[in-house]
Formats: C-alpha cells, sequence, structure tokens
C-alpha cells in the first residue's frame, strides 16, 4: 500500500468519529465528488443540482462505511456514490409517474405520459449496466480472496426450490446479525454453525452449499447495491 493510499486510509478512519475531519475530507475531495456527479449527468454538474448533494452525502456515507476489506477507498465511494445516483434517479421517475400523467395536454392531442421525454433514460440504463459490471468486477476479485470464482458458484448453487430457501434463510440471518459478517470478512470462513442455528436450518445443507454462500454474504457485506437487491428478490422465497 502506498503512502498516499495510507494516508488517505488513515484520515478515513480518523473521519467516521470526527465531524470536522470528515468536512475537510470531503473538502479536499471535491474534484472526485463533482466527476463522478458528472459522469451520471454527462455534464459538469453545478452548484442547483441536487445529485451533487446527493453525492457529497454519499461520499460521507461512503467514510462511515468503509474499511480495509472493502478495497481501495475510493473504488468503494465511486460505487457508493453510483448506486445513490441511480436510486434517487428511480425514485425521482417513480415519482413523476404518480402525477396526472393520463391527463391530455394543453392542445388536447396527446396525453401526457405521451409527451414526457427525460434526456437522461437511455443515459441511465447505461449507468445501471456499468454499475452492475463494476459491481461483478469488483466481486469477482474479492472471491478471489476467499478461494472462490464465479464458475464455483454457478455448479455449487442450490438447483431445488427448497435448498434455495434453506440458504436464503441463513443469508438473511446473517445479514440482520453484522457480527457474524465481521467475523466472515475477518477469518474468510463461512459462519456456518451459527447461520444453521439461528435460522433454524439443517447445516449439512448450507456446508454442501459453501461457495455459494461466499458469494451471497460478500454480496449482503460490501455494498454491491444493485447486485444485492436482485439476489434479496431471489431469496425472498424463503421467508414466511
Amino acid at each position: 500500500m502506498s503512502s498516499d493510499t495510507n494516508e488517505l486510509v488513515s484520515r478515513v478512519n480518523l473521519a467516521k468519529n470526527d465531524g470536522n475531519e470528515a468536512d475537510r475530507l470531503i473538502s479536499d475531495y471535491m474534484p472526485f465528488i463533482k466527476a463522478e456527479t458528472a459522469k451520471f449527468l454527462n455534464r459538469p454538474p453545478d452548484k442547483s443540482d441536487d445529485e451533487l448533494s446527493i453525492a457529497m452525502f454519499a461520499f460521507y456515507e461512503a467514510i462511515r462505511n468503509y474499511s480495509l476489506l472493502r478495497g481501495s477507498f475510493l473504488r468503494f465511494a465511486s460505487m457508493h456514490i453510483k448506486n445513490r445516483l441511480i436510486d434517487n434517479y428511480r425514485r425521482e421517475k417513480r415519482n413523476r409517474g404518480n402525477i396526472s400523467l393520463y391527463t391530455p395536454d394543453e392542445n388536447e392531442k396527446t396525453e401526457l405520459i405521451d409527451s414526457i421525454k427525460d434526456s437522461r433514460d437511455h443515459y441511465s440504463e447505461s449507468e445501471v449496466r456499468e454499475a452492475t459490471r463494476q459491481e461483478i468486477e469488483e466481486l469477482s476479485a474479492q472471491m478471489e480472496d476467499f478461494g472462490v470464482s464465479f464458475t464455483d458458484i454457478a455448479a455449487n448453487s442450490p438447483k431445488q426450490q427448497r435448498t434455495l430457501e434453506t440458504c436464503g434463510k441463513a443469508v438473511r440471518f446473517a445479514k440482520n446479525n453484522p457480527s457474524l459478517l465481521e467475523e466472515f470478512l475477518r477469518t474468510k470462513r463461512v459462519p456456518l454453525a451459527a447461520m444453521a442455528d439461528g435460522a433454524g436450518v439443517e447445516r449439512k445443507t448450507l456446508e454442501r452449499h459453501r461457495r455459494y454462500l461466499v458469494a451471497m454474504l460478500l454480496i449482503c457485506t460490501n455494498g454491491y447495491e444493485i447486485m444485492r437487491g436482485h439476489i434479496m428478490q431471489v431469496l425472498k422465497g424463503g421467508e414466511n
């Protein structure tokens, strides 16, 4: 790790519990924050853009949630900012969808929904694909540290709905118990016994799918917000 990287990590750790240091860090890295916002807007942001405020807050969230286990801080912050901006855009789009979209316009020839054009529609989809690609690359690199590849995951994934539900219960239990996730990241071992006992499932089933669980737990712990959303939808099948 370079001296510059060491210095940044030290500042991030200090900023976790020091608001003044957090403010200084955000100020010093405003060019980075603006650059990340510009990638989303496809233009330089200005002070009136809500997206810039969201990106600044996302950077602060990245400070609070960062650990060395999550790799480079700036890569982690970049992904956090991008995900927050995408979430905000989707929320705005849903809200716009609740406003009289089927009221005819002043010419009464077309409905309002037909006249609404958003210049970022195509860009947003591109951003989602790019963010997802980055998450996959980041996850692949992290799985290597755990001795697991995507090929292993594909071969080790549950094939039956009942087994998927069992794994889903165990993953949700771990997700709701941060100490288990911290133990997993620290030891690089899936806490099978604790997950089985806590979720009330058979440990043998979890043991057979240990490599699959490695990927699921990493997705739950490291800011992979796009992938986590998809995965948790799949795992909902095990909820009562």
